[in-house]
């Protein structure tokens, strides 16, 4: 497994932005594509963004398609999402998750390696 680290969360009001980073200390995510989930309280881990390593293909949830960007630096093995327009429905624990290999997946039980997450809270 790869350890992953996310940060850039925080609490901000709605209309507002913010740019989450995940990173692999130590470690290379060649070949591996990722994602990006998130869980509200009380309800289940939930398909975000994916996006494939060798092409840069990008999948979204219908609900941030517009508003939510998610991209890569293979160079410094690094993920973000960019999220603009931030709703209080985007309120959640964001994780980001790598698989074995460069397959993009919407399920959470393709992915082997995740982060702890990082709190992100939306005010109306």
């Amino acid at each position: 497994q790869v350890h992953l680290v996310e940060s850039g969360g925080g609490a901000v009001q709605a209309g507002g932005s913010l740019r989450l980073s995940c990173s692999a200390p130590g470690r290379t995510l060649t070949l591996q594509s990722m994602g990006w989930f998130r869980q509200a309280p009380g309800k289940e881990r939930d398909f975000v963004a994916a996006i494939s390593w060798a092409v840069g293909s990008t999948y979204y949830e219908d609900s941030v398609k517009g508003r939510f960007t998610i991209s890569r630096d293979n160079a410094t093995n690094t993920l973000y999402l960019q999220m603009n327009d931030l709703k209080p429905e985007d309120t959640a624990v964001y994780y980001c998750a790598s698989r074995t290999n460069d397959y993009v997946s919407r399920r959470t039980i393709d992915y082997t390696s995740w982060g702890l997450g990082t709190q992100v809270t939306v005010s109306s």
